[in-house]
């Protein structure tokens, strides 16, 4: 094999490993205090959205997996997700800030709060909302 070859095959194998490392390493890192999304069952009536109406394939489970982790885990408190040191895993992971944005551009515009949003599952109502502690 000629050595300008070589290289080329040594820089991409290189640029793929780059690659791959950027869409795994985010993941494990993390700083700071732990957020979790919150789903408090509620009396409060109102529009809300209609999570039941999406269906609980895999698909959504996995859109939607800090709600479900919250709807079905102790306290009604989702896995934890700690930030980025650096601000670089926000723009590579998949957070609980994501899923309660996703629940509020599709939700009715009087199922949104300041600090939340309200989603009907199987026939119950959540508030919805990131808290820190």
């Amino acid at each position: 094999m000629r050595p300008i070859t070589r290289k080329f095959v040594y820089g991409l194998l290189a640029s793929v490993l780059v690659l791959l490392a950027l869409g795994a390493v985010p993941s494990l890192l993390g700083s700071g205090e732990p957020y979790y999304l919150t789903a408090e069952p509620t009396a409060e009536s109102g529009p809300a959205y209609n999570l039941t109406a999406e269906g609980t394939d895999d698909l959504t489970r996995r859109r939607f997996e800090y709600f479900f982790s919250a709807v079905e885990g102790p306290a009604n408190r989702s896995k934890p997700y700690r930030r980025g040191p650096v601000g670089v895993k926000e723009s590579f992971t998949h957070s609980p800030f994501d899923e309660l944005e996703s629940f509020r551009s599709f939700a009715p515009a009087n199922a949104t709060t300041t600090d939340g949003v309200f989603v009907e599952f199987e026939g119950t109502r959540y508030r919805v909302r990131v808290a820190q502690n």
